[in-house]
């Protein structure tokens, strides 16, 4: 597979379903990211961004059984494959390495 960065939206999706171990699909995702970073988080915005990690081979998925709470209608689940895993590694060394030196309280704005 060829190199793929990770966008900030992609880096949180997949960071929320590492923190499901297991239960991630699309509300809990969106829950998760609310929760940690006090963001409001579309659904669709999750969905879609769902589809482009599966894709990119970063993330799984498959349908749960039918619920009937639900209407019969099984949720679609989620998992991060290894090369997710690494995309989410190598996005946290950039962003370390950038940050390598610097201290966070003396950022100025000219």
């Amino acid at each position: 597979m060829t190199h793929q960065s990770l966008g900030e939206f992609e880096q949180l999706v997949l960071l929320a379903v590492v923190h499901l171990q297991g239960e991630a699909y699309g509300v809990p995702i969106v829950e998760e990211i609310e929760r940690r970073t006090g963001r409001s988080v579309a659904r669709a915005a999750v969905y879609v961004t769902l589809r482009r990690l599966e894709e990119k081979g970063f993330v799984t998925s498959w349908m749960g059984d039918p619920t009937p709470e639900r209407g019969g209608k099984g949720r679609r689940y989620v998992r991060i494959e290894a090369e997710g895993a690494r995309a989410l590694r190598e996005a946290r060394h950039v962003a370390d390495s950038m940050w390598h030196g610097l201290d966070p309280a003396s950022l100025r704005v000219r």
